[in-house]
């Protein structure tokens, strides 16, 4: 049996060019993606009316952004219940595993809100310790699926502690483009939201701030970064008093409250912009034909070779379990293209 459908860090792409920087312009583009009515909510000292389009009972499975109207700050909080609880039904994980790994969904999670095209972002943490590796796959869809693995007892305490020394990758695949990019770096920092900041600093020159949690019911995370652009105009405290106001969160508060009343809590003294929410879902992106594209990458004389071994070939995503079976009239199939197309002519110099 093949255990398929596994990442792998792969060389840095000299084409690395993916910022998670929001400019003005793309501010000014999500003004218009959200025209005034009832998708937009001012925050304001005054009380604030809650029409039934924002309905505080629901708040489960959602991304929510927001953007400070004064200051070039963006937000998001997520929530993730049903999908979350998707990935440990595959998998019964260790305490300190399953938190680390419900933690990383949320934060790919709020990351995988700058995709500006279709295709997914993809965190993967690999090192030498116990837990070594882990990996979630976000896509512009929304959609997420996660997966870790472990040897042996895995120690309660900081992210070093767990994983050993070890590194951090982003990938950005856009679907409809040959173009991989990838940033890696040295893990650094206790926990996964220093590791997170850690990057996004060095690798994107991002002020960026999270807030990351987890529990066997949901995981649930909060952003707050500072935009790129000419701070000369705001008022100079405010992006330490927003990081200020958002460090009083509590763990409980993330899990349980819905967005407005998290927001409202953290930031009733400024002018921030709520927009509706984005449902979250888990979904694996693996199919037969991915499977058949991989095996066809083996070659055939390897996959004949299991074919005679084992009378046929079985991959098994390792996301959410799914077999793919390839008998051996399926194996030949997947060359027969291959044979039959004309030899290509010699490159010409």
């Amino acid at each position: 049996m093949i255990s398929g459908c596994k990442p792998l860090i792969t060389k840095q792409s000299e084409n690395h060019a993916f910022r998670f920087a929001w400019s003005e312009k793309s501010r000014m583009d999500l003004f218009q993606t959200f025209p005034n009515g009832p998708a937009r909510r001012r925050l304001r000292r005054a009380p604030i009316t809650e029409g039934p389009a924002m309905d505080l009972t629901r708040h489960n499975d959602s991304l929510q952004r927001f953007l400070f109207e004064q200051a070039a700050i963006r937000g998001e909080v997520v929530h993730l219940d049903a999908t979350w609880q998707e990935v440990l039904r595959r998998q019964d994980y260790p305490t300190v595993v399953r938190d680390l790994l419900g933690e990383l969904t949320a934060a790919a999670a709020l990351l995988s809100s700058t995709l500006k095209y279709e295709g997914s972002l993809t965190l993967q943490i690999e090192g030498k310790g116990p837990l070594y590796m882990m990996v979630v796959e976000c896509t512009s869809e929304r959609t997420i699926r996660a997966l870790a693995r472990w040897a042996g007892e895995v120690p309660a305490g900081s992210l070093r502690q767990a994983t050993g020394e070890g590194r951090l990758a982003i990938t950005i695949e856009p679907r409809h483009s040959p173009e991989r990019y990838q940033g890696i770096v040295s893990l650094e920092g206790d926990t996964l939201a220093e590791a997170l900041q850690e990057y996004l600093m060095r690798s994107e020159q991002l002020d960026t701030r999270l807030w990351l949690t987890a529990t066997p019911q949901g995981a649930a995370g909060m952003l707050l970064q500072r935009l790129p652009r000419d701070h000369s105009g705001e008022d100079p405290d405010i992006w330490n008093r927003a990081q200020m106001l958002a460090e009083t969160v509590k763990r409980e508060e993330l899990l349980e409250l819905h967005p407005l009343q998290l927001v409202r809590r953290l930031f009733h003294e400024e002018d921030v912009r709520l927009f509706e929410p984005e449902p979250m879902s888990f979904r694996c992106s693996c199919s037969r034909e991915r499977v058949s594209a991989m095996l066809r990458g083996l070659g055939h004389e390897e996959v004949q070779s299991i074919i005679e071994e084992q009378s046929k070939v079985e991959v098994t995503c390792e996301f959410c379990g799914a077999t793919y079976r390839f008998d051996p009239v399926d194996a030949e199939q997947l060359f027969a293209a291959d044979a039959s197309a004309p030899p290509v002519p010699p490159t010409r110099h």
